[in-house]
């Protein structure tokens, strides 16, 4: 276990530098593709440490690639920074106190993924300094996941296509290796272009674009009883043409997600829903015109390589949370109800077959879920993760950074991403990342085997759900 003790020291000895990041970028808390100060943070700080940085990667502003080493194999370590619209929250506060209201906070804990990635991808480089372990590591500057999917144009133009092995991290409420997928996703722009008229004096003359786009819901609601179980549809109005309802509407759009447990049945069903749209437009004589906003492809996780890193992490252990943590970690499980615990704590334990009694009496999770996987258990969100999981072998860990029951995309999660508790999480997860990165470089066949598994899981390789002339939105 003389790997273990090395990179614990080295990431032991790069932790200030990691904390002060997540400090920096905790507090810039910026928007997807503007996350400029916060890329530029991490950019700067891998520079520094030896690493040859290529910014505004994949014609992303925010998006970069910093690389050590030379060679094959290749692992990638994914960071994000990104942070969420009105979830501003001043530092390790159990009370509702944001430090501007409605200002953007890091309710999903990404100021924490990038600096732990960071940590990882530093000791990394110094473990092979120090032992000559032949290999290239790369940390891969990610922005927008929440909105956008700054992976998905990363994918897109190829930039993942020589790795091994691509490794990341998300904080969570527990510790545990994702071995379920997610759900691919397409965001579609429906918009319907009819003929305005008196609706009472001349109601014949008109065309009802929001007739068209009724009628598209009501055919989207039928064909539900007709879709795969795990198929979703989700819709908003983004226009209804205007406030009078004595005028035939003549323009109305509705805002589609269309999301299911594999991309090419999202495929599939886009396609049947594009008929729908179609359907409408044809019964009420108006015009149908749709754009794809952006898409992502379902998480694949690579059993070969979830496995090891489960077996890091193991080793590595839980996070070093002491009685200061347990007595903060109260507090904000204070804030929330028994049902609001349950609810948050339901994809844990379905992921990983756990029974809430696991968690019983604990505040904190402070063991290491042992390993499930179950790949065609899609869980209910989306993210970007997954186009990389078609371009090469891709392994994804969830570390404690807050207190049990804690939902991600709230104000609870954004005080606790800048505490004593999000920043000994982070240490955990840089050190299971660094860990997993180093045994799988120093075993090429684990890696044959990874690469093998994920031929045969994505046997028709990458087809992006962006569209080639997508370009981000600034």
């Amino acid at each position: 276990m003389e790997d273990l003790a090395r990179v614990g020291r080295l990431v032991d000895e790069v932790a200030e530098k990691a904390i002060g990041l997540n400090k920096k970028i905790w507090s810039y808390a910026e928007l997807n593709f503007r996350e400029d100060k916060s890329a530029a943070a991490l950019a700067d700080a891998l520079e520094a440490e030896g690493f040859a940085v290529e910014r505004g990667v994949a014609g992303v502003r925010t998006a970069f690639v910093a690389s050590f080493g030379s060679g094959r194999p290749v692992i990638a370590l994914l960071g994000e920074y990104d942070a969420l619209s009105s979830l501003s929250q001043k530092a390790a506060c159990p009370r509702r106190e944001p430090l501007a209201e409605g200002a953007p906070g890091h309710g999903c804990g990404h100021s924490l993924l990038g600096a732990g990635a960071f940590a990882a991808a530093v000791a990394v480089k110094r473990y092979m300094q120090e032992t000559g372990l032949p290999m290239t590591v790369r940390f891969y500057g990610c922005p927008a996941e929440e909105d956008g999917g700054g992976k998905v144009y990363m994918a897109r133009e190829g930039m993942f296509d020589d790795v091994d092995a691509a490794l990341t991290w998300h904080p969570d409420a527990v510790n545990a290796v994702k071995g379920v997928g997610s759900l691919a996703v397409m965001g579609v722009l429906y918009s319907f272009k009819g003929q305005s008229a008196h609706a009472a004096a001349a109601p014949q003359a008109g065309r009802s674009a929001l007739d068209a786009a009724e009628l598209m819901n009501i055919g989207c609601q039928f064909l539900r009883e007709h879709m795969p179980p795990d198929c979703r549809l989700h819709y908003a109005f983004r226009d209804v043409g205007g406030a009078a309802p004595n005028v035939v509407q003549a323009s109305a759009s509705l805002h589609y997600y269309i999301r299911a447990g594999r991309v090419d049945e999202m495929f599939k069903l886009f396609e049947r829903v594009n008929k729908i749209a179609a359907g409408a437009a044809m019964m009420t004589e108006t015009e149908m015109q749709y754009r794809i906003i952006d898409g992502f492809s379902d998480y694949v996780p690579n059993r070969v390589l979830s496995e090891l890193m489960a077996r890091c992490m193991a080793d590595v252990g839980a996070p070093a949370f002491d009685e200061a943590d347990r007595a903060l970690a109260a507090e904000f499980a204070a804030t929330l109800t028994a049902e609001e615990r349950h609810s948050n704590l339901d994809p844990a334990c379905r992921d990983n077959r756990l029974s809430y009694r696991y968690f019983d009496g604990k505040v904190l999770d402070d063991t290491v879920i042992p390993f499930c996987c179950q790949p065609d258990l899609p869980s209910p969100g989306s993210t970007d993760v997954g186009d990389v999981s078609y371009c090469a072998p891709t392994a994804q860990c969830q570390v404690a950074t807050m207190a049990l029951g804690t939902g991600g995309h709230t104000w609870q999660m954004t005080a606790q991403s800048d505490s004593s508790i999000g920043e000994k999480g982070m240490l955990a997860a840089a050190k299971a990342l660094a860990l997993t990165a180093v045994r799988a470089a120093a075993d090429p066949q684990l890696l044959e085997a990874a690469a093998a598994e994920w031929r045969q899981s994505c046997p028709d390789g990458y087809r992006c759900p962006m569209p080639a002339e997508n370009r981000p939105e600034f």
